[in-house]
């Protein structure tokens, strides 16, 4: 199973920039992006998929606050 985890980062680290490319409109938009960007980067990161999820919808919604013009 391992093997098959690592034939897949680069599909990973391809949806992982496809979703930093983006921002979302809504509250939600932004948690569900940064969702899928965090658990991507986590997967090519061979990292904890939950936790990369949680930091990356938190990373991207205080983005998004702090800087409303770039998203």
């Amino acid at each position: 199973m391992h093997r098959s985890i690592r034939s897949l980062r680069i599909p990973f680290a391809i949806l992982a920039l496809l979703f930093l490319a983006s921002c979302g409109d809504t509250l939600v938009e932004q948690g569900a992006v940064g969702m899928a960007a965090g658990g991507a980067a986590a997967m090519v990161l061979e990292r904890d998929a939950v936790t990369g999820m949680a930091i990356g919808a938190a990373a991207n919604i205080a983005y998004c606050r702090q800087y409303p013009s770039r998203c």
